[in-house]
């Protein structure tokens, strides 16, 4: 839910007119996704100034209980159960990105099936669980998908012999529990883990996922969310108006993507799969400051904010939103070189051939970013690395071809104007494969982008032995362009101008009640 927690008296913006003051609207992030998955799970929570922490939980009858304690240790203790419980959902589709994802849950419920969007690991969509309640509603709703020709979706099920409890003892009392809530006077929690130590701003609640095991959930507002994310997404060291152009996006795409998590009853994730955060350690000053002077700001389109994606690296032409993804198509996502006076015409040589293809990447001068190592890469891997990645694909997805026994061919069969690969089939033993999009980056492990072309690898002999992957940029190219906007940052280009640059056709504004999130 999204809570008004403070007044914000936006500045003001190109008009010179103040907007009005608006709640700052509060955000729940999972920082830690799955307490619980591994065997000996801890976290140690304290407060940042070394006052008590309030913690808040129902007894076993069910009432309200508030105990306080400096510091809470959490660990997973498996709760045997008489009779084993069953854990089971339908999974109708597996991919690589929410996006795709959601726009196929969309494909699913036109079709009357009630579904949701989960992350298991990928991104799935599932018939949702309090509808396909039982286990023959879902043996009906498999039986009738199998009929009407339908081979992806499957069962997953498993009989569970112990489920995991979160225990924690204050004083001389142990408490097991699934839910818990801890506070501090001063919003200030510092979380250690197995690999790092993190304070955090705002409250924390531990609580149950669609998985079987726990979240750690921060609830913190925005503006305090991005001092967490900011510096950590587009550098430290990055020019000024840059971070104000992070920082804007930042906003906006948390913003509109609150939905994302609905089925762990929370909203975002603390990495790459939504936004790095990192809570009040490693905060910048000038990414405080950029943060304060945009206080509020967000892009829109038709009085509706924007999906506002970015990536690290454009590698020279940033990519429309269908390029990488299946959906809809935003006005305001274009393919279009990135550079201030480009040296390649993109409208009378699109990209979407391999000789256009080579020749572009082939250009080094006049991009913005260029003097970025991820500006072009040169990876390699040999057919039996290939084979292996491949094969970890297939056996996430589940594909009815996987495992296979050797790679014969790979080959680029579709790109986008954006040079985007659209298809990449490989042949192999067992049959041909057909990899979409970003999931030709998802299943193997040289890309770093989907910009790329392959040569062969040859021995003596003339045999293939593997691939050369030659590409350009890290990441999906889709919006805003970090490297990139470093240097329009340089060339003294303000964050606005920036953002036009990368989001054609929308407008800069101040938060209002009256934006629309997400239709």
């Amino acid at each position: 839910m999204l809570r008004p927690v403070a007044l914000l008296i936006l500045p003001t913006l190109l008009l010179g007119i103040a907007p009005p003051a608006i709640a700052v609207p509060e955000i729940s992030v999972g920082i830690v996704q799955r307490f619980g998955e591994e065997q000996g799970d801890r976290l140690i929570l304290s407060s940042g100034d070394n006052r008590p922490l309030t913690l808040q939980f129902k007894a076993g009858n069910g009432q309200p209980t508030t105990v306080t304690a400096q510091s809470v240790t959490l660990d997973i203790r498996p709760q045997p159960q008489t009779n084993p419980v069953l854990q089971e959902w339908v999974v109708l589709g597996d991919h690589a990105t929410f996006e795709t994802a959601e726009d196929h849950a969309k494909r699913w419920a036109s079709r009357g099936i009630a579904v949701e969007v989960t992350q298991p690991g990928r991104w799935q969509v599932w018939a949702k669980r309090d509808v396909y309640s039982t286990p023959l509603l879902r043996r009906k709703l498999l039986e009738s998908l199998d009929e009407a020709g339908e081979t992806g979706p499957y069962l997953h099920s498993e009989l569970l012999e112990s489920t995991p409890i979160v225990s924690f003892q204050v004083g001389n009392f142990r408490y097991n529990r699934t839910e818990l809530a801890i506070t501090t006077p001063s919003n200030r929690i510092r979380v250690q883990g197995r690999e790092s130590t993190i304070l955090y701003g705002g409250r924390m609640h531990v609580q149950p996922n669609a998985y079987g095991n726990f979240t750690l959930v921060n609830e913190v507002d925005i503006e305090t969310y991005l001092r967490g994310v900011v510096p950590h997404e587009i550098g430290p060291q990055a020019p000024y108006t840059a971070v104000q152009a992070q920082t804007v996006i930042a906003r906006t795409y948390a913003l509109r993507n609150t939905r994302r998590f609905q089925a762990d009853n929370y909203q975002l994730c603390a990495t790459v799969h939504c936004q790095v955060y990192k809570g009040l350690t490693g905060t910048v000053a000038t990414a405080d400051r950029a943060i304060q002077t945009t206080a509020g700001q967000v892009l829109t389109y038709d009085n509706e904010l924007v999906d506002a994606l970015y990536s690290a690296h454009s590698g020279g032409v940033t990519a429309q939103f269908e390029d990488i993804w299946d959906g809809e198509p935003r006005p305001y996502l274009q393919a279009r070189v990135d550079a201030i006076t480009p040296p390649w015409d993109l409208a009378q040589n699109p990209l979407n051939t391999e000789p256009a293809i080579r020749n572009f990447l082939n250009q080094r001068e006049g991009f913005n970013g260029a003097n970025s190592s991820v500006f072009r890469w040169n990876r390699t891997s040999t057919l039996t690395e290939l084979t292996a990645d491949l094969n970890r694909y297939l056996e996430r997805t589940k594909h009815p071809l996987g495992p296979v026994g050797r790679i014969i061919r790979m080959a680029v069969t579709e790109r986008s104007p954006s040079g985007r690969i659209r298809i990449l089939t490989i042949t192999t033993d067992k049959g041909l494969i057909e990899l979409r999009k970003t999931e030709a980056r998802s299943a193997l492990g040289p890309p770093r982008s989907t910009l790329f072309y392959l040569d062969p690898m040859l021995d003596p002999q003339g045999e293939l032995t593997g691939y050369r992957f030659v590409g350009a940029g890290f990441g999906h190219g889709v919006g805003l362009s970090q490297y990139s906007s470093y240097t329009l940052s340089q060339q003294g280009w303000n964050y606005a101008r920036i953002l036009q640059f990368y989001y054609p056709g929308t407008t800069l504004e101040a938060l209002t009640p009256d934006i629309v999130w997400y239709p």
